[in-house]
């Protein structure tokens, strides 16, 4: 199974149109450093306008220079998140402003508590593979708030993280936890336990802090997903064809950065833009333009050699209802058939209105299911099953056959939360709906589930960390929204 939307031709168009933008146009870079180091590898850089205009032959240069393949790994090493070597990977969202307890309900700010909270429910969800933090805590000053998030988020999961950095300052403590955490620097960066996301502003400009705190996450190599979030018809062309070149010249102008900072720093190419409703002036999650985007940003990417992050699985829903089940659904079928690597931000309640528990363990399921459909298939002969076939012919049935008790839980997807009951047994449960059972999910596991516990020395020592960025970061530190999404 192999999705594609672009023709070879058509992806050669796009890849030489981004070049045009990013030649003539160039993308607007405020940092001064940067500046000069872009300028001395043959860019040409207006220190004014704070804007630089780069050749084809730097960014092919900056491509093959990029680190292709990349493994996270959790508190327990064994858990891990590999890219660039045909997986998939889940997330959920690194942060939202704001949390909805019971769906339907009142929204309220995040905190620190839903973030162990959020940690602790994808720990125990078998297809999130990368548990995000999914709050971003309103009560911590956002000079340090990383630090506390990524500290709660140890302690409450085994696998590997994301959460949204802010600066160079906390990205410092940020690498001292993992140090922690590792046990030496070296071992950090041999095994990373999560990544920084670098977000260029739609249209072609990038954040400062972004680029900033590179040069701090680069002294472990740490890698880089590039996801800008270009809207067609907003913040790029009001055309498919050209969104696809905007986005995809951000993500080269991003590659040429991180690799400006430190060659061969690893990068996944980020195509996670969307279409802008003109109707509810807001971006759309699910709609078809979503599932183009996802499967033709793939082809984008790995036409690159790159790992690639694609926003699919999302809704403009709500909550876990049909129409969360179809847009999440045929998005992530579409991107997995495609063949990305990592697909997010699971957990969103509508568009980025907020985080849902019981969002994320509908799209648990969803996952499930489609990496069922995925599955590898067995075409042994002892799977065609002939010599069954001839004991039963005679008025027999394969239910009571050996070679059936053997390989139905390998050739058969079960449900957690779909239904398949009869009618009156359906009914005798209390007719439940989806969102029915995504709330009892939801409620069994933070009633059951409880992450294996982090070693007493490295506890100590993380909080000493979180401590020390307390003092140093906190002076003054106001309590707002941070850089990026």
């Amino acid at each position: 199974m192999h999705a594609t939307v672009l023709t070879p031709e058509q992806i050669g168009r796009v890849h030489q149109k981004a070049l045009e933008i990013l030649e003539r146009v160039g993308v607007g870079v405020p940092h001064a450093e940067m500046l000069s180091r872009l300028h001395d590898a043959g860019a040409r850089v207006d220190r004014a306008a704070q804007r630089v205009y780069l050749p084809a032959g730097l960014i092919q240069r900056a491509i093959d220079s990029a680190g292709k393949q990349f493994t996270l790994y959790g508190r327990d090493v064994s858990r891990t998140a590999a890219f660039g070597v045909g997986q998939r990977q889940f997330n959920s969202i690194a942060g939202e402003a704001h949390w909805v307890d019971d769906i339907g309900g009142p929204r309220r700010f995040a905190t620190l508590a839903d973030v162990a909270t959020a940690a602790r429910c994808a720990d125990a969800l078998g297809h999130i593979t990368i548990p995000g933090a999914m709050s971003d805590p309103h009560e911590v000053p956002v000079a340090y708030r990383c630090v506390e998030v990524a500290a709660t988020m140890l302690r409450q999961t085994t696998k590997p993280i994301t959460f949204w950095y802010h600066d160079r300052a906390s990205a410092r403590f940020l690498n001292e936890l993992m140090i922690a955490l590792r046990g030496s620097a070296s071992a950090a960066a041999a095994q990373p336990a999560w990544y920084p996301f670098l977000e260029p502003i739609s249209p072609l400009r990038f954040p400062m802090n972004g680029i900033d705190l590179l040069y701090e996450t680069a002294r472990l190599n740490l890698p880089v997903p590039i996801g800008p979030m270009a809207q067609m018809g907003l913040s790029a062309p009001c055309t498919v064809a050209g969104t696809l070149a905007q986005e995809h010249a951000e993500i080269l102008a991003g590659i040429v950065i991180t690799q400006t900072v430190k060659p061969g720093m690893p990068v996944c190419y980020g195509g996670i833009c969307h279409a802008f409703d003109m109707r509810t002036t807001q971006m759309i999650f699910g709609g078809p333009e979503q599932a183009i985007f996802g499967v033709a940003m793939t082809q984008m990417g790995k036409h690159l050699g790159l790992p690639v992050y694609i926003n699919v699985g999302l809704t403009d829903s709500k909550r876990p209802d049909a129409q969360a089940g179809l847009e999440a659904g045929l998005t992530v079928m579409l991107g997995a058939a495609a063949g990305a690597d990592i697909y997010g931000h699971m957990g969103i309640c509508g568009v980025d209105q907020a985080t849902s528990l019981d969002i994320l363990v509908m799209q648990d399921e969803i996952i499930s299911y489609v990496t069922s459909v995925m599955r590898d298939l067995d075409f042994s002969d002892e799977a065609f099953g002939i010599d069954v076939t001839a004991e039963v012919v005679q008025g027999g049935r394969f239910i009571d056959a050996e070679h059936t008790a053997e390989r139905f839980r390998r050739e058969l997807w079960f449900p957690q939360l779909l239904d398949r009951d009869y009618y009156e047994g359906w009914r005798a449960e209390g007719a439940r709906s989806m969102e029915d059972r995504c709330r009892a999910r939801r409620e069994q596991i933070l009633k059951q589930h409880r992450p294996e516990p982090m070693d007493p020395a490295v506890e100590q020592a993380i909080e000493s960390i979180v401590a020390a960025a307390r003092r140093e970061l906190g002076a003054g530190a106001k309590r707002e929204q941070p850089v990026g999404r």
